[in-house]
């Protein structure tokens, strides 16, 4: 009976043994526990490459609407505006163009230094036909709204074009970040060939160089 002991011991300790040498599927198992760490790497560093190719030109697409406004001469008209949201939003592509939506806004800053909303412009663009397009929309800001502006442009009896814009990334894969990320940009410009833009179909006036009051 102990000699029967020992010997099943023996063959224990021998399987046992085995088993410790044996090296088939390691490769397998470390293939299994690798690749989802790759896997979120790859995509990790697809989707924030492409987020942060979004937000530069989210950052172009603001400044070139605000610039676009202030080269007029000295007035606007809806198309005008149509023209400068559609062409700004061009800049997104090849990325999609929806949901982009846009704000230009004159402000005039009084002597008291605080900046009041003259008149504002929004839309959203998209693809239509092959080109982008824009849809004007009511806008957020109302005349003589209290505008927000870094010190540095508060220069009394002054005007400015501001424009905003905003943008939510949704990733193609989605396998790292599995929502939409909400992206947005500002610019200010100063009018170029005038003291101010005029927006007489907007505003009802032809005179907007005069202060809301």
């Amino acid at each position: 009976m102990r000699k029967s002991l020992l010997s099943s011991t023996w063959r224990v300790r021998r399987k046992i043994g085995d088993l410790v040498r044996d090296c088939r599927g390691v490769a397998a198992v470390e293939f299994a526990m690798i690749v989802p760490i790759m896997l979120v790497l790859f995509f990790g560093t697809v989707e924030l490459s492409s987020a942060i190719a979004i937000k530069r030109k989210l950052a172009l697409v603001a400044h070139a609407a605000s610039d676009l406004t202030s080269q007029s001469l000295d007035s606007v008209k809806n198309t005008d505006m149509q023209n400068a949201f559609a062409s700004s939003g061009a800049i997104m592509l090849p990325y999609s163009l929806t949901p982009l939506s846009a704000t230009v806004s004159e402000i005039f800053i009084d002597k008291n230094k605080i900046a009041k909303i003259q008149w504002s412009q929004s839309a959203t663009v998209a693809m239509v036909s092959g080109s982008p397009q824009a849809a004007l929309m009511a806008s957020p800001h109302k005349p003589n709204d209290t505008a927000t502006v870094p010190e540095g442009l508060l220069i009394p009896n002054t005007w400015l074009i501001w424009s905003e814009v905003s943008y939510t990334y949704t990733p193609t894969v989605g396998y790292v970040l599995k929502t939409g990320l909400p992206m947005d940009d500002e610019a200010y410009t100063r009018p170029r060939h005038s003291t101010c833009v005029d927006y007489p179909q907007l505003t009802g006036s032809s005179n907007s160089c005069t202060p809301v009051s």
